[in-house]
């Protein structure tokens, strides 16, 4: 098998599928860099184009940092409808859309802006992470702070949106400041789920003087707690059912088996099975939606993590042959992979490449001196992923090879700390 999946890669790379690459600045005034994705993996930038909207620049909100990256501390800010005719973008600085209708050359002319129904409060907004369900036209928009963190807006035939009345909220009775991560809608389009963080602000909580964020509080009492969502608290997943009209059903909170279940990504050919990073339970593990809508998590497969805890394992990608899943981790500035074996998870490579420095200003929340990688995205033919690293002010493209590991191919420079988002085909 090993040698059968490296032909494959190999046959990709020689026929050469070259594509478009997406990424926002998330500078205050907000754009999109296209790139285009040349056969040997290489990117050329082809263009930046106005968001019309404003992002949080170098600040990151939940935080109070000045300058840090991965200032929306979430996943899945642009994203490109399946029939790739429109491509929407969260701006987080002012919680804002922007829709762009894609041309059959990739080129992008935006269409539209529209305030997501949050308010700003304070420096920055916080919309952060989009969904498109295309059977009800509904577009989701989760929100770092609530307590109204999910905001729907319609997209008509012609991309306009238009924002609907519903709001949605993954706080509990218990839990009245959550931080929401990442939403996402099953390929069956029956639930909406959104991942968390944290159970309040890192901004209420403060920094510790080497810049790292404080992960505990003290409750009534004197005990220490964690803040992080799931830690251990059995709710740090939320699902809602998803209506004909497109509006949410009551949510329905799991045990998402680690701390901070910090992504969620679909496999393709089973459907009905995701698998999930998290940012402080330092591993991946494998859900799976069960007949009556529930939901399943299976056991978490940590990585080595000799360097410090919490690693931050946060952003995945699925190769498009559901058998390698690409972890990038935060706090160690590198990516690891698993391998998918039938309905479990197991350690490819750890780590699959080197660590990328940043400039030593930005700190993870186990302390470590980070290059603060974030979003990234793997080409549809599983030949190359591309990894953002904001600390390091670069966007680095690898060439996946058979035994998990990656290969440095390219690597652009993209905006200090701030970029957000990767989106392509």
């Amino acid at each position: 098998m090993a040698k059968e999946a490296m032909m494959t890669n190999e046959m990709s790379r020689a026929k050469g599928q070259p594509g478009h690459l997406y990424m926002q600045t998330n500078e205050v005034a907000n754009a999109i860099v296209h790139y285009e994705r040349k056969a040997d993996g290489s990117l050329a930038e082809l263009e930046r184009i106005s968001t019309g909207g404003a992002g949080s620049g170098e600040y990151k909100p939940i935080s109070g940092q000045e300058s840090a990256p991965n200032a929306f501390e979430g996943a899945g800010s642009i994203i490109l409808t399946p029939d790739r005719r429109f491509l929407f973008t969260t701006n987080g600085g002012d919680n804002s859309v922007s829709a762009f209708q894609v041309t059959a050359e990739g080129r992008l002319k935006l269409i539209d802006v529209k305030p997501t129904g949050n308010p700003v409060e304070g420096r920055s907004g916080t919309a952060k992470s989009l969904a498109f369900s295309p059977a009800t036209r509904t577009l989701f928009v989760l929100h770092s702070f609530g307590p109204d963190h999910l905001r729907l807006m319609s997209v008509d035939a012609e991309g306009k949106l238009k924002l609907r009345p519903e709001r949605y909220t993954v706080n509990t009775y218990s839990k009245r400041n959550r931080v929401a991560t990442m939403v996402v809608v099953s390929p069956n389009e029956e639930l909406v789920i959104v991942g968390t963080t944290f159970d309040e602000p890192i901004a209420h909580t403060g920094l510790y003087p080497d810049g790292s964020p404080i992960l505990w509080v003290q409750r009534a009492g004197g005990a220490l707690h964690s803040i992080a969502s799931n830690a251990p608290d059995p709710d740090g997943l939320a699902a809602f059912r998803l209506q004909k009209d497109g509006s949410l059903g009551t949510a329905r909170f799991y045990d998402a088996k680690g701390g901070s279940p910090f992504y969620i990504a679909f496999l393709k050919a089973r459907p009905n099975a995701f698998v999930i990073g998290y940012a402080v339970g330092d591993g991946c593990s494998i859900g799976t939606i069960q007949q009556d809508g529930t939901l399943n998590i299976g056991s978490l497969v940590k990585i080595d993590t000799s360097a410090g805890v919490p690693s931050e394992l946060c952003w995945l990608a699925v190769s498009p042959d559901d058998r390698t899943v690409y972890a990038t981790n935060f706090g160690y500035s590198n990516i690891c992979s698993y391998r998918i074996n039938g309905g479990g998870l197991e350690i490819a490579k750890d780590p699959a490449c080197p660590r990328v420095p940043g400039d030593g200003t930005a700190r993870g929340l186990n302390g470590t001196v980070t290059s603060g990688p974030a979003d990234s995205w793997i080409t549809s033919d599983g030949a190359y992923l591309y990894q953002i690293y904001g600390n390091a002010a670069k966007l680095v493209g690898y060439a996946t090879q058979s035994d998990g590991s990656l290969t440095e191919v390219t690597s652009v420079k993209i905006p200090y700390n701030s970029p957000q988002g990767l989106a392509g085909f």
